[in-house]
């Protein structure tokens, strides 16, 4: 399988004119709710983490807030997000770090996002794009797996995805990979629907 021409800028057209709005984005401009949706989203089904997110924002609006909640009461207004006490855990340390080592200011460094705790490389990069307009790539399950059918990389690790892409997809094309990768990846959600889109649209061939 391969890519006709490593076209970049056809599957990009494509997959706009195919998106559908991922339900997080809504948070994506308020660098707060930005940051701690991403990370309640981890192993979530996005509807789950958009309940969650909501219950939890109208108890904390802010990380002054969030600081105050008791991580029970954090545990209870998240849940079922996966993996919802170490969330919760996580979240109360987040505020506490950030309003006191970063002035109460999300940082918009990769390594001061990711010295947060509950914060990996993924969510880093995620608040770069949504939140700063910084451009970085965000690699998934659905933007390694998609990137690997076009061709784009040969890697068997989202961790090793990105490094690929950041070698051979041009900046442009950065802050709007994760977005559009996802939205296509939750629409044809096996490796037979995708491949069926991706011939179909005539991105790849054999």
């Amino acid at each position: 399988m391969r890519t006709c021409m490593n076209n970049y800028s056809k599957v990009f057209k494509i997959f706009r004119k195919k998106y559908q709005p991922i339900p997080l984005e809504a948070f994506g401009k308020d660098k707060y709710r930005a940051l701690v949706s991403t990370i309640l989203s981890s192993r979530t089904k996005d509807v789950v983490t958009l309940e969650a997110s909501n219950r939890l924002f109208e108890k904390a609006s802010s990380l002054g807030k969030l600081n105050q909640l008791k991580t029970g009461s954090i545990q209870k207004l998240i849940y079922p997000v996966g993996f919802y006490k170490t969330k919760a855990k996580h979240l109360k340390k987040l505020a506490e770090k950030i309003l006191t080592d970063f002035q109460g200011r999300i940082p918009n460094k990769r390594n001061q996002l990711m010295v947060l705790p509950g914060v990996g490389r993924k969510t880093a990069n995620l608040v770069l794009t949504r939140s700063f307009g910084i451009p970085a790539i965000a690699v998934d399950t659905h933007v390694h797996r998609i990137s690997n059918l076009l061709g784009w990389v040969k890697t068997k690790k989202p961790e090793q995805t990105e490094i690929e892409l950041l070698k051979v997809l041009p900046k442009k094309y950065w802050p709007d990979t994760n977005r559009l990768f996802v939205s296509i990846g939750q629409r044809y959600r096996n490796k037979a629907k995708l491949l069926k889109f991706l011939k179909e649209n005539n991105l790849i061939r054999k």
